[in-house]
Formats: C-alpha cells, structure tokens, sequence
C-alpha cells in the first residue's frame, strides 16, 4: 500500500521482543499518523518472522533490510525506533539522525555521557531529534501527578522512594550482551531500575547530589545487580532510590511525601489511574480538592503507544519532543553520578562529571574492581 502523503513514514531497527511486542502495537494504535514503511535485523529469519507479524497487525508492505545505512538511503523513514541491545544505541540513533529521521529509542539511549554528546551534535546539525523510551511519564497517571506537584497543590515534596525490585536469573544473564559494561553499560542501575528513577526525575525536577552503593551479590556478571542511593533535590526533597535484580517479590514503586499528601503509584511493568493513590495529610477536610486529585481526565495506561502519541504530537508541531535533549541527558547524568558515588566512596554532585572525569567516558569509570580488565 502507498504510503500517505499525510503520514510520517517509520521504520524499526531490531526486530525481536520489544519491538514485536511494544512497538508494533503502539505503531498500529498510531496508525493515522504514521506508517511503518521498513524494518532493519541482521538475523534474515528474525526479520521475516516480524514482517510476516507486521502483515497480520494489518501493517503491509513492510520492506526488511539486513543493513540499517541501506534502509536509511532507500527508505529515507521521518521516524525510527530503534529495539537493538544498548551498545548499538549510540551509533544507530546518530546514524537516523543524520539522515533527517527522528529517533525513538529504547533505553538507555547510550552508554555515557561521552556518546550522549555525539548524540547531542547529531541532533544539532541535523535539526531532527532523539528521544529515549520511558514510557511511564506518559501514562495519564503520571501526567497528572506531575501536574499536581509541579503546580504546588500536594504542597511542597519533602521525600521519596524509588524502589524497582525485581527478579532476574541466570538463564536472563546467558544472553552474552547483559551483565557487561561494554554491551549493557550497567546492570540494574541501567537496564532496570532505570525507568522508575527517570520517572522520580520527572516528578521532582533537577537532583542536586547523590550518595550510592552498590553490590554484585548472586549474578556472575561484570556490572552491580543491586544498587542504592540518597537523593536531594534542588528543592530540598530527599530521596531513597534502589535498584535490584536479586528480589523474589517483584514490585515498582514510587512514593512522594509532599507537605498536604502523599503520592504513590505501584505496579511491576505499567500503571492505570487506579495504581497511583493519594492520601492526605491528617487534618486536611477538603474532600473536593482530595476528588481533584484522584480523578484525571481520562485513564491511558502507561505504554509504547502513550509516548508515541507524545511524540508525534511535538513532530506535527516541529518541537522538540518529550524525552529528548537536557531531559535525556538528566537522566544518564544521575546513572553516572550514582555509580562514581558508590565506587569513589563520595558524594557527587550534580554537573561534576565532565570531559576527562573517567565517569564521563564509562559508567565504571575505569575503577580497578568494576572495570573489565581491558578497560584498565
């Protein structure tokens, strides 16, 4: 089927789990403003399977590429969405950039700080944009929160907690990518726990200095699979984070201590309206204000196809989309800021970590008993 001159043309880059089962659905629920036009896998048996799953989504005529700079020339999509193992992320995201294409890629959008910039640069000779998936800050939960807290109706935020405790084993880690430092950048800190923390970031704005610590307890992998953290914020708020992959009660949660109430949502990979509960503080009798709080608009969960709305709403206005730029780097600043304290033994503050700090280039730093050793 042509492509609609009324349409962005997309095309998806890696084309296993995630993107079969995320991207494709929030592609088919975006379906009148986007048409995905072309899909890029190394693997031509992976790549057939999608094709033929994109044909029974009623997404046909999907062309498949076994190169991504062969699909970038022939395609030329407006919009890609990148699904590949994190190493990838860096040199695909500014390959699309610098082919005039927006870029919706999975976390975490790079490795460090270092390749962030190489990021940054594309975005700016180019004048197209790359956002990183977070899909909770786009569930109407989360939108209303944020609303809530950032127009001061809870009261001012005094403290959190962060929480993703989860549970992997050791078939996850046999995948060759996870667990490396090369491959992954991180463990839990970031390809886990990654979501809620951005999420408490977007909740309470810029964080001004962390204290961590982190552990390699039960996996036999390179990086943490556990980690925690002290917070403050610029406004004051302090803040508990913790991140795990060791934690047969598997649960993600948030919860924000304001001076009139409490904030919390809880839930394992997504959230309704009906996840986040509001509670008052002891004394306050306003039961209409307490109503405003517990009723958005409407109930969008959490997902794919959320941020996906997001974003074509900032391309059809030529914005800068959500999850892109400073927002973005805020959020790998604050995984390499957690792992510099944990390994330094020092608090860090925000800012601190420039060109020709080793936690600008790697989140291990080089530190003699994280790095692989031939990153010493």
């Amino acid at each position: 089927m042509p492509t609609s001159p009324s349409r962005l043309r997309a095309a998806v880059v890696g084309t296993g789990g995630i993107v079969t089962g995320s991207h494709l659905p929030a592609l088919r629920a975006h379906d009148e403003r986007v048409e995905l036009t072309a899909a890029v896998d190394i693997d031509p048996d992976r790549l057939g399977t999608f094709r033929a799953a994109a044909d029974a989504a009623g997404m046909s005529g999907v062309r498949g590429y076994t190169d991504l700079d062969a699909m970038l020339a022939e395609a030329r999509p407006d919009l890609v969405l990148i699904g590949t193992p994190p190493s990838l992320h860096r040199e695909q995201t500014v390959a699309a950039l610098e082919a005039g294409a927006w870029v919706l890629c999975e976390k975490p959008l790079c490795l460090s700080l270092e390749e962030y910039e190489a990021i940054a640069a594309a975005e700016q000779s180019s004048g197209a944009f790359a956002s990183v998936v977070f899909q909770h800050r786009y569930g109407s939960g989360a939108v209303h929160a944020r609303e809530l807290i950032a127009g001061g109706e809870l009261g001012a935020p005094l403290v959190a907690h962060c929480q993703t405790t989860w549970h992997r084993d050791a078939a996850y880690y046999a995948v060759p990518w996870r667990g490396r430092w090369a491959s992954e950048g991180g463990g839990p800190t970031m390809g886990h726990g990654i979501h809620q923390y951005d999420l408490l970031l977007h909740l309470l704005g810029e964080w001004s200095e962390i204290r961590a610590m982190t552990a390699r307890l039960v996996h036999d992998v390179e990086s943490e699979d556990v980690s925690t953290a002290l917070v403050r914020f610029e406004s004051g708020a302090v803040a508990t984070v913790v991140n795990s992959v060791l934690s047969p009660d598997q649960v993600s949660r948030i919860r924000i201590d304001c001076a009139e109430a409490t904030v919390e949502v809880t839930h394992l990979y997504g959230h309704r309206n009906e996840d986040w509960v509001y509670t008052p503080r002891p004394g306050l009798d306003d039961e209409a204000r307490v109503m405003r709080w517990r009723t958005p608009a409407a109930d969008l969960p959490s997902s794919h196809a959320a941020q996906l709305g997001a974003l074509l709403d900032a391309h059809g206005r030529g914005e800068r989309p959500p999850g892109s730029g400073p927002d973005a780097r805020r959020t790998v600043e604050f995984a390499a800021g957690l792992y510099k304290s944990a390994f330094t033994g020092r608090p860090v503050l925000a800012g601190e970590i420039r060109p020709g700090d080793p936690f600008y280039d790697a989140m291990h730093g080089n530190h003699p008993e994280w790095a692989p050793k031939e990153a010493q």
